[in-house]
């Protein structure tokens, strides 16, 4: 992928500034391609506009060559790999030094042609050319508005000075000019306002698609990832251990005979066992890489890369037996739960993906319930024993 598709690609929106530097650096990178190719034809329009000369002929070669390679130099400076605070800053600043030569160079060129009467032939091509390019930057490169102002004065003032102390017959265009240039200051600035409201209200927009993006992978009882996280992160995780070789371990669990809270305490009462339940979830896998997830109704799981089967079925076993010692507060009643729970891991002599391993692990949690519940199991393919034995079945006290 090209390296401007791979920084669009990563668009930085928890940071103003970070976002801010990112819209600058790009849209410098996207306007100032074009626009370096007509200082260089500008250039050559003047140099043929000027009277033949020998010596005019070394500077038009030696303008040429100037405009060339800064038209060069700014289609080869490439966004940076890596869309950092310090690395877009640093290009930024790169450019602003490219521009800056270029419109310094130019300026400095059109009060040289005005000041000189025998150049007359080539008064109306910088002048015109100037204007052209002192619009483009009060309209389309007031990102930063102190550097487009500095850049402004380099295109303008060189020539309104050789346009002062011109002839009387220049005086209507000297103050023609200064107008011009009052108005594109005045446009420069609101700009750059413009600007920064787009950044905010793009900032806005972000902010809200990411939130109803997280809205989506969301359970909004548990505030666990729901299935389309899961299915999301799970072939990514399986696809991940494929290829570097590293474990990842897979624990599903269930929460045993939770049709009879419903039916026996109301479903606020099974929403709030749902809630107290996945909370215990996050105090038990509580690693930055554990991803514990509710997969519908009372089935849960819990994605953990870089774990093996011994980890996995260690923590999963204290979750287990945290949850059977720990009895519910559901509005006053206290409630005794327990859980069946299917651990395995990615193993590629047995798994071909990511549906393979789940099914694996499924049939593990499926064996654990038909062997009486409040055990764990593990996935064909490791050690098949329980590693607990079977608990009391779960009762509801006052």
């Amino acid at each position: 992928m090209p390296r401007a598709k791979r920084m669009i690609a990563e668009i930085p929106s928890s940071c103003p500034k970070h976002f801010a530097l990112w819209r600058e650096a790009r849209e410098m990178h996207n306007r100032t391609k074009l626009g370096s190719s007509f200082y260089l034809v500008a250039w050559l329009l003047t140099w043929l506009a000027l009277p033949p000369n020998s010596q005019l002929t070394a500077y038009g070669l030696l303008g040429s060559v100037f405009f060339l390679a800064m038209l060069v130099s700014r289609w080869t400076h490439h966004l940076p790999e890596t869309s950092t605070v310090e690395s877009l800053q640093r290009w930024i600043n790169l450019h602003w030094v490219l521009v800056i030569l270029t419109t310094g160079t130019w300026g400095m060129i059109n009060a040289v042609v005005l000041n000189r009467a025998d150049f007359a032939s080539a008064h109306l091509v910088t002048v015109i050319a100037t204007i052209a390019f002192s619009t483009a930057f009060a309209f389309t490169f007031a990102m930063h508005l102190p550097r487009c102002l500095v850049v402004l004065c380099l295109l303008n003032l060189p020539g309104l000075v050789a346009l002062a102390r011109g002839t009387q017959e220049q005086w209507p265009v000297f103050v023609c000019l200064c107008f011009y240039m009052i108005y594109l200051l005045l446009s420069c600035r609101r700009s750059h306002a413009e600007f920064l409201t787009s950044i905010r209200l793009e900032q806005e927009l972000l902010a809200q698609r990411n939130a109803l993006e997280q809205l989506s992978r969301t359970d909004s009882l548990t505030q666990l990832g729901n299935r389309y996280q899961f299915n999301d992160l799970f072939p990514a995780m399986v696809a991940s251990a494929q290829r570097q070789g590293l474990a990842l371990a897979l624990v599903l669990l269930d929460i045993d005979y939770f049709k009879r809270v419903n039916d026996e305490h109301g479903h606020a009462a099974g929403d709030q066992c749902l809630q107290q339940f996945a909370e215990l979830m996050r105090q038990m896998f509580r690693r930055d890489s554990d991803v514990p997830l509710r997969l519908g109704g009372e089935e849960f799981g819990v994605l953990m890369p870089g774990t093996t089967l011994e980890q996995a079925a260690q923590i999963a076993e204290q979750f287990r037996t945290r949850l059977a010692e720990t009895p519910l507060d559901l509005n006053g009643t206290r409630l005794s739960i327990t859980t069946s729970l299917g651990v395995g891991v990615y193993d590629l002599r047995l798994d071909s993906g990511a549906e393979a391993l789940y099914k694996r692990v499924d049939a593990a949690l499926y064996q654990a319930k038909e062997e009486g519940r409040n055990r764990l199991k593990l996935a064909a393919g490791g050690r098949r024993e329980s590693l607990l034995a079977e608990s009391p079945s779960p009762r509801i006290s006052a």
